[in-house]
């Protein structure tokens, strides 16, 4: 039983600290782009693909 405690403690210790790194990530703005929205339209035609120039 004294196991699961161990294994509980840990596991909420890991969480914490992925938790932490993650909010430390969004305030320094590492997931910022300011850049890829602006021209998301440009690249929209680039990704649909024409299936009847397909040769087999």
């Amino acid at each position: 039983m004294s196991v699961i405690y161990v294994l509980l403690a840990i596991s909420i210790t890991v969480a914490v600290g992925f938790f932490i790194a993650f909010i430390l990530a969004v305030k320094s703005g590492q997931f910022d782009d300011n850049y890829t929205p602006s021209v998301r339209m440009l690249f929209e035609d680039e990704l649909v693909k024409d299936k009847s120039k397909k040769k087999y």
